[in-house]
């Protein structure tokens, strides 16, 4: 029944996810219950879930960094798909990485399955990030909207010993504010102008996401990180965009206007970033660029003859930033509220 729903969608003039004006409005996210200790939240409990990701996709990737930085990685296992969707009926991601083609704890070989499991009739794009009880091989949470956020309060039992503080109370909101900016016009505005299927569409996007990274170029001229000497969860948001920028979203999303190394602040603070452990360590390049530019996204019937550009240079991304001359701290102290 439900790769019937999939074939019908296919055959739809456009995806699920294109609206009448030719503007691309993503999915919700279909299990959202939160992790908790309230009546009716999925309990924290170490060990029974897995997080399922690709290294190409940047809301899974945020996740990801922020399991590493608070040092979760043994409380949280952790399965990775190929950045290549599978040439299949439907929109999938596939586990061609491991041997047998399959995740070696779940048993799976497609993502959708853990969806599947948890809903037979599901009838949406099954996404990364997605958590999974080992327990019953069910979708649990995939809402990557608010996961890095229960990563890093009530997940703090599992924490490593100085763990930087990501999201701090007394800037949750601000955090919140900043971060919904950034999902709407930068985070999904990327997306936004990759799969517009209207000019207007397209440029309203393309517009509003440089006006964002002007203000965020601005903002960073006098402040090492978003909200000063520490990263936050805001940091590790934007990053996950910027990183991927001129690799894919600047050729294959027609996000034109500027490459991110041509402004000054936002490329010394993605760089930054990067040579931050958990960051850089777990960025993949080759997969970014694979699957931006060899793979199909939204539309599974986009299968045409594709080139995967040489470039950019990535050793560019090691060299010296010294946006630790924003702060009057010492520079092992930059990093992290807690030990360097």
């Amino acid at each position: 029944m439900s790769v019937d729903k999939y074939n019908a969608a296919k055959q739809n003039k456009k995806p699920a996810e294109i609206s009448k004006d030719g503007a691309f409005k993503r999915q919700k996210n279909r299990f959202t219950t939160p992790f908790g200790e309230k009546p009716g939240e999925l309990p924290v409990e170490a060990g029974r879930y897995r997080l399922l990701w690709s290294a190409a996709c940047p809301w899974a990737h945020r996740a990801v960094i922020v399991r590493r930085l608070l040092g979760l990685e043994e409380a949280i296992s952790l399965g990775t798909a190929s950045p290549i969707r599978p040439e299949i009926d439907r929109v999938d991601w596939k586990f061609s990485l491991d041997e047998a083609g399959r995740d070696p704890v779940l048993g799976i070989k497609y993502i959708s399955e853990v969806y599947f499991n948890a809903d037979p009739d599901y009838s949406g794009r099954p996404t990364v990030p997605v958590v999974v009880d080992e327990k019953t091989k069910q979708a649990v949470n995939n809402d990557y909207l608010k996961l890095t956020n229960y990563l890093e309060t009530v997940w703090s039992p599992y924490f490593k010993k100085n763990a930087p503080d990501l999201y701090p109370k007394d800037l949750r909101d601000e955090i919140d504010k900043l971060n919904e900016t950034i999902f709407q016009d930068i985070n999904n505005g990327v997306y936004k102008c990759g799969f517009a299927q209207s000019q207007e569409a397209y440029e309203t996007a393309f517009d509003r996401l440089f006006t964002r990274l002007d203000e965020l170029e601005e903002r960073l001229d006098s402040r090492r990180f978003l909200f000063g000497d520490y990263i936050t969860d805001s940091d590790i948001r934007l990053y996950s965009t910027l990183v991927r920028f001129d690799a894919a979203y600047y050729n294959a999303f027609n996000t034109n206007r500027n490459l991110i190394r041509e402004y000054e602040n936002l490329w010394g603070y993605a760089r930054d970033l990067y040579q931050t452990p958990g960051f850089g360590d777990t960025t993949d390049f080759q997969a970014i660029k694979e699957h931006y530019h060899l793979s199909i996204t939204i539309n599974p019937n986009n299968n045409e003859e594709r080139i995967l550009p040489k470039g950019p240079d990535l050793s560019v991304w090691n060299t010296v930033h010294d946006r630790e001359k924003l702060s009057n701290k010492k520079e092992k102290f930059l990093l992290f509220n807690g030990e360097g």
